[in-house]
């Protein structure tokens, strides 16, 4: 009797050792991943970056925890726990065990409430996105400034099938977005058509532009280079071609650029998608069927379709 104790305790301390084992090396390999996500990212750009990058840290460290815990599980059962050869009956049903009931729902209620309040407390941090206004579709867009503070803008963001314009409070048009270091700039995002995405992978942040609306955004860069804007949101035939470059440089280049640019003649900017639907026509409009891309926009900097950028 006292040898059947013995081998039962000794079999239960095995169990417990093996359980904390996994545990513990689970949350390792987890920690790991998480430390391991930042460099799946594009370089850090702006001030919103390093949030982000924490919680998607966050997030993938819980991800692998669970993702480990299940499949570990499954696996060992599979190894270990498998029916004899030609077995072919039912296992014992799991039921009645309120323990393990109230486990497996109190711990994905915690993990779930643990992610949403560190992605709350996240946005209120970063504090991007400004207020919304409605107009008629077709009209010009009334003019919205940000009540909250900034240290420059706004700056007017248009989103066209296919192309970018932005325009600066003095009246400076361009076509790839310059913007001075380490300080806030508004926007106020407008499209011209169809629903488009301001994003900008190297600073973390994305927001749609919602036809008849003016939203306004604000970001600080904080790094110096060339970054690229990406339009996130599929916007018909040419949407791959709706990029264009955010320039990030010292405050004195800025108002460099900001003087010499003033002086210019506004002249057609780049527009790669008229450029492809153009050829198209050349060839016999042949192919499927797509709408005719807007024209390049007006403005006194066209910059460089093929400039060299960080991320």
């Amino acid at each position: 009797m006292n040898s059947k104790i013995k081998k039962f305790n000794n079999k239960k301390y095995l169990t417990i050792f093996i359980i904390i084992s996994a545990v513990g090396i689970n949350s390792l390999i987890s920690l790991l991943m998480g430390y391991w996500s930042y460099s799946w990212l594009p370089i850090q750009a702006s001030e919103a970056a390093n949030y982000v990058d924490n919680l998607f840290a966050f997030e993938t460290t819980i991800g692998t925890f669970i993702f480990l815990g299940c499949t570990g599980t499954m696996a060992w059962i599979l190894i270990f726990n498998r029916a004899p050869k030609y077995d072919e009956s039912n296992g014992q049903p799991l039921e009645g065990n309120v323990k393990l009931e109230v486990i497996w729902t109190i711990i994905p209620l915690i993990l779930v409430l643990a992610i949403a309040t560190y992605a709350t407390k996240v946005n209120y941090k970063l504090e991007n996105l400004g207020s919304k206004t409605k107009y008629n579709f077709g009209q010009e867009a009334p003019f919205v400034e940000e009540k909250k503070p900034f240290d420059f803008g706004p700056i007017d963001v248009i989103s066209r099938q296919w192309n970018w314009e932005f325009i600066y409070p003095n009246g400076i048009h361009s076509s790839e977005l310059h913007l001075p270091i380490n300080k806030r700039t508004n926007f106020r995002l407008i499209t011209d058509d169809v629903i488009h995405s301001f994003y900008i992978p190297a600073f973390r942040l994305k927001q749609d532009i919602i036809p008849g609306s003016v939203i306004t955004y604000s970001l600080t860069p904080t790094r110096k280079g060339v970054f690229r804007l990406r339009d996130a949101m599929f916007s018909g035939a040419y949407f791959s071609q709706n990029q264009t470059n955010v320039i990030v440089e010292s405050e004195d280049i800025f108002n460099k650029w900001i003087n010499e640019t003033v002086k210019k003649e506004l002249q057609n900017g780049l527009n790669p998608a008229g450029r492809l639907y153009d050829k198209r026509l050349k060839n016999g409009n042949r192919g499927w069927a797509t709408v005719e891309p807007a024209p390049a926009p007006k403005v006194q900097d066209v910059g460089l379709e093929d400039r060299p950028h960080d991320g």
